[in-house]
């Protein structure tokens, strides 16, 4: 199976920006989709952001002009520039390729993620 490594989260202030990377082991970027999701305390599981196989992006209403999904082929890395951040982005990011195509359905991304690395935690403060 796969294994998928997430850092650069951390502590930030409201405001404030952080970039978040993925990288996987035994798997081409270029060649999938992957997401990102996220898991705050005592909620429920939710996708953030996707970039599909050919680079197509697709975005939760929460995030959407705040964070940015980029991959980089030849470092093999999805990324996450996270802008403008709120309290509500608090959360456990995780990256993972999704069960299904990268898709939007009203607000929210529709696929959960096939797999799960350890994640990285993002904690933003007033």
């Amino acid at each position: 199976q796969v294994e998928l490594a997430e850092s650069g989260g951390g502590l930030v202030q409201a405001g404030g920006s952080l970039r978040l990377s993925c990288v996987p082991s035994d798997m081409t970027v270029g060649a999938y989709a992957i997401g990102w999701f996220r898991q705050a305390p005592g909620k429920e599981r939710e996708g953030v952001a996707c970039i599909s196989s050919i680079g197509n992006t697709y975005y939760a209403a929460a995030v959407k002009g705040r964070f940015t999904i980029s991959r980089d082929n030849a470092k093999n890395t999805v990324y996450l520039q996270m802008n403008s951040l709120k309290l509500e982005d608090t959360a456990v990011y995780y990256c993972a390729p999704p069960l299904g195509p990268c898709m939007v359905e009203g607000d929210n991304l529709v696929n959960d993620g096939a797999y799960w690395g350890q994640g990285t935690q993002v904690t933003v403060s007033s």
